[in-house]
């Protein structure tokens, strides 16, 4: 609103400023005085303008609303049933009124506008008509071109919460069906360890079903989901697999993507700790950096194959090694979310972990994430 009000006070002045010239090359009279009757005449013209749009604009909201239809997307005002009564509010009361301000300002007396003999108000009334009409089609197309940008920006963010649900939609069924994969395994193997393990993945469902369909929820949300499904690999594993989470309760209420961090964790779990027979640890901390938020996932398993390069991810990001999945489906959705998400300004690496086994870290903007609670 600022923004188009001061668009239509720049130009009104240009406006008026040309006219005033105008006026002093054609009969040679003082500048000051031109620009004086200019300006009362154009600000007159324009505050007509407005007013005549903003009340075609509320009857044509008044009139849908009582026929049940939803109010005008566009501007106020905007298109024809806009224009016209602005055009002839601006050329019939704007003219006398801002000769009638001039005149007071000046000391002059100006003739009527009605006495057409005269040059010079034939003139003004010429050019005011002139002013009016190239005003209100400039503004319009200034308005016209800021709808459709908003617009515009409007469809690209459906489009990108689109794409967000859609990489969420294949990631949960991709991490259920491994988790049935290793629960058909467990039944040859331990039936009693693959009952409590379906107890486990039933209550983790029930959890999640319904707050996985949100755009973002808290951290601390985010560590229970890794907590129970890390409780249901254990059932699997047991001693193999030892974990723990360290989440500072100042960062508990932060806002993330739902289920960013599980991919990462199943990872570390399916290509670091499985291939080993020795028992291993995985470690999830969270952490603030300056303005950004640092979430680790570590695991003391196998690590990167030696001499295997690593798969690029998004620019500017470390690869993973094959043995770390960086290829995997969990690893490129993480990336691509991240990317549709914040843009440039978040990152995924994964390294070795010194010690052994691999790190994957996540730079998370956290301004951006506090804006996005609101």
């Amino acid at each position: 609103m600022r923004r188009r009000a001061a668009r239509t006070a720049l130009f009104v002045a240009v406006l008026c400023l040309a006219v005033a010239a105008l006026l002093a090359a054609i009969d040679g009279g003082g500048l000051g005085t031109k620009l004086v009757y200019a300006f009362a005449i154009g600000i007159a013209c324009t505050v007509y303008t407005s007013l005549a749009r903003l009340a075609a604009a509320g009857a044509s909201d008044l009139w849908r609303r009582r026929r049940g239809l939803p109010a005008a997307e566009a501007g106020f005002g905007a298109g024809w049933t806009g224009v016209l009564p602005a055009l002839l509010a601006a050329m019939l009361a704007g003219p006398p009124t801002g000769l009638a301000i001039a005149d007071r300002l000046t000391g002059h007396a100006s003739p009527s506008l009605l006495e057409m003999r005269w040059a010079s108000t034939r003139l003004t009334i010429a050019l005011a008509v002139i002013g009016t009409v190239a005003s209100i089609v400039v503004l319009s197309l200034q308005e016209r071109l800021a709808a459709a940008r908003l617009a515009a920006e409007a469809a690209e963010r459906q489009a990108a919460q689109s794409r967000l649900r859609l990489l969420q939609s294949q990631l949960e069924p991709h991490m259920l069906f491994n988790t049935l994969a290793n629960l058909r395994v467990l039944i040859g193997l331990d039936a009693a360890a693959a009952q409590s393990m379906l107890d486990r993945l039933i209550a983790f469902l029930r959890a999640t079903l319904g707050a996985s369909q949100a755009p973002q929820h808290a951290l601390a949300r985010e560590f229970a989901w890794l907590d129970d499904y890390l409780a249901l690999m254990r059932v699997r594993m047991g001693e193999r697999l030892h974990y723990e989470l360290d989440l500072p309760p100042e960062l508990a209420a932060l806002p993330v993507p739902p289920l960013l961090l599980q991919p990462l964790v199943e990872n570390a779990v399916r290509h670091g700790l499985e291939p080993q027979l020795a028992p291993g640890r995985v470690s999830v901390c969270a952490a603030r950096a300056g303005d950004a938020l640092v979430l680790t996932v570590r695991d003391s398993g196998v690590g990167f194959a030696p001499g295997v390069p690593g798969v690029p991810g998004v620019p500017g990001v470390p690869g993973a090694s094959a043995a770390g999945g960086g290829g995997g489906f969990g690893l490129a959705q993480v990336r691509e979310r991240l990317s549709t998400i914040y843009g440039p300004d978040a990152g995924l690496s994964l390294e070795p972990a010194a010690g052994g086994g691999t790190l994957a870290t996540l730079h998370l903007p956290l301004a951006r994430s506090v804006r996005g609670s609101a």
